[in-house]
């Protein structure tokens, strides 16, 4: 009784037959009509196999007599190997998962003239309805099936690395049980190490970051004879759509691919420089996470001293001006395992593609290379000397700031005045008329971490290309003026051409004024002349009564003073 009870419950699947309204013919064998047939069938059930199907059973006039749905639970069985009456077991051979069949079995292959108790009387044909839901064999292992691979492969999931990925989790049947797209997260782990089911740990191994691959595993890989509780029944096969989104090994450092690398290359960045540089951020597998070209701006920063994930920080170290290189970072030396929230996910690898436009050193000073030099280059600029140039300016990556071609005419200046950047007025001393240098200017010899507004960037190094075209000799350091033959020792006289005993502005100006164009006395070049003798006036004029007396009047060399005046 026992085995015609484990026989009677192994029937099939859905829903009830109708009753068969012919008249009775006596069958010699079972009877197979497929009334749904799956366009694909990627197995078909062999004897020695176990499936998982639902079923309903009537006799010919269509009462039911079971049904595997009023119980709530597919039925799960060994198929050819007596755990089923004959005609199921029959049946059952060469069914694929979702097929449906109706199977009209005789009674010598079924309950024959015992019957069943009170349920199946003595020679009754049955009539099932089965709907096949798994088939898996106790030899089966992980199936693997890559349906997307991505051009570029670095590297695969080996035991022990840590993954992110997304997956769908169905039953053989299609049935979904779990997916991490609906939690709208991944989902992160280490493999190969016993933190999931055996069947996944071996499913991800060797895979690529992009990559899709459809992981199907028997119960004994996946949740077994109890299923988990709750979606997955017992003795389950499962199928895992999956998509691996990102790997990393705890022993990882930054790695480091050089895109463009300039030649020549003098200088290669160190710890303590501050660099200028744009990036692209993203995971992965390709998802953007930030940019600094989306902000029209470089992101600044020393490199080496903590300002920036450690990661940045290596990778920084070691570039070029103008290089290209991508640096993959891993999530211990960047946002570790919180991330920062909406835009990186705990545990993200990242990797940056980043243009380096400049770095410098608080250390640096102006750097001056001659290009172009006429022979001979006897006179050579110094400061006080009022000079007139060209230049062209641009950053260290080419960007034009400014030019003086553009509008025809020279930039002038008198050396040591403070009418240039620092670094400028250091490049542009020691040089001859004709000659041509490059100067590179670092950012606190030049305009600063403020920049100007529209036109230089914080924190930028400049770039000159200056071409000497004209030089007037200054004069010497604390004058505006000076003699160039011997004074006459009575000035004052000189000046006071009305001879009343005081020196009106008017008369001092013109008397400068023929001194300078008799050629007896100059003026400091570059300057506004009017300027330069107003002030000499005032340093005559003592008690600023807007006149000069004799009692008021001395020579510079009298005084043993350096403020600007005869």
């Amino acid at each position: 009784m026992q085995r015609s009870i484990q026989r009677f419950g192994c029937l099939a699947i859905l829903v009830a037959l109708a009753a068969c309204s012919a008249p009775l013919v006596p069958l010699d064998d079972i009877v197979i009509e497929k009334t749904f047939v799956p366009e694909k069938c990627a197995r078909a059930v062999k004897v020695g196999d176990f499936v998982r199907y639902h079923y309903n059973g009537v006799f010919p006039d269509g009462k039911k007599f079971d049904t595997s749905y009023d119980r709530g639970s597919t039925y799960n069985v060994f198929v050819g190997k007596g755990q089923l009456i004959q005609g199921m077991d029959k049946a059952l051979v060469g069914m694929c998962v979702n097929e449906r069949r109706l199977v009209k079995i005789p009674p010598q292959l079924a309950y024959g003239k015992k019957g069943y108790g009170d349920i199946i009387p003595a020679d009754a044909i049955l009539h099932f309805d089965v709907l096949l839901l798994d088939v898996w064999n106790p030899e089966d292992g992980v199936q693997i099936n890559t349906y997307h691979t991505p051009a570029i492969c670095s590297r695969k999931v080996e035991v022990s690395d840590y993954v992110r990925y997304h997956y769908n989790g169905t039953l053989l049947d299609g049935t979904l049980f779990d997916s991490s797209h609906t939690r709208m997260r991944t989902y992160d782990t280490y493999v190969g190490i016993g933190w999931l089911i055996a069947g996944m740990d071996q499913g991800l191994l060797g895979m690529c970051v992009g990559e899709r691959r459809i992981i199907t595993m028997p119960p004994s890989l996946g949740y077994g004879e109890n299923g988990d509780g709750s979606d997955i029944p017992g003795q389950a096969s499962l199928v895992f759509d999956v998509v691996l989104l990102d790997l990393h090994n705890p022993s990882d450092g930054i790695a480091i691919t050089n895109q463009q690398v300039p030649e020549p290359c003098p200088r290669k960045s160190v710890e303590g420089d501050f660099v200028r540089y744009h990036y692209n951020g993203s995971l992965l597998d390709g998802t953007f996470f930030d940019s600094s070209y989306s902000r029209n701006r470089t992101y600044d920063t020393y490199v080496g001293r903590g300002y920036v994930i450690a990661g940045m920080d290596e990778g920084l170290i070691g570039v070029c001006m103008g290089e290209r290189r991508t640096i993959t970072i891993p999530p211990h030396l960047a946002y570790g395992e919180e991330g920062t929230g909406s835009k990186i996910p705990g545990s993200a690898v990242l990797v940056f593609d980043v243009h380096i436009i400049d770095f410098h050193n608080p250390s640096d000073s102006t750097v001056m290379t001659v290009t172009s030099k006429p022979d001979p280059c006897d006179k050579l600029t110094k400061k006080g000397d009022f000079v007139k140039y060209h230049y062209n300016a641009t950053l260290m990556d080419g960007s034009p700031i400014d030019s003086t071609y553009n509008y025809a005419k020279t930039y002038n200046i008198v050396l040591g005045a403070n009418q240039v950047v620092p670094g400028m007025e250091e490049g542009l001393l020691g040089m001859c008329v004709g000659e041509r240098r490059n100067i590179i200017v670092p950012p606190h010899l030049g305009y600063g971490e403020e920049g100007v507004v529209d036109e230089v960037p914080g924190s930028a190094v400049l770039v000159f290309d200056v071409e000497l075209i004209e030089m007037e000799e200054g004069l010497p350091e604390g004058y505006m003026f000076i003699w160039n033959e011997e004074v006459n020792g009575d000035l004052f006289t000189e000046m006071d051409t009305d001879k009343n005993e005081q020196v009106e502005p008017s008369e001092f100006t013109e008397y400068i004024k023929r001194q300078v164009s008799e050629g007896r006395g100059r003026l400091a070049p570059g300057f506004d002349p009017q300027r330069i003798i107003d002030n000499m006036f005032n340093n005559q004029d003592r008690d600023s009564d807007g006149k000069i007396t004799a009692a008021e009047f001395k020579l510079k060399a009298d005084e043993g003073t350096s403020h600007d005046e005869l």
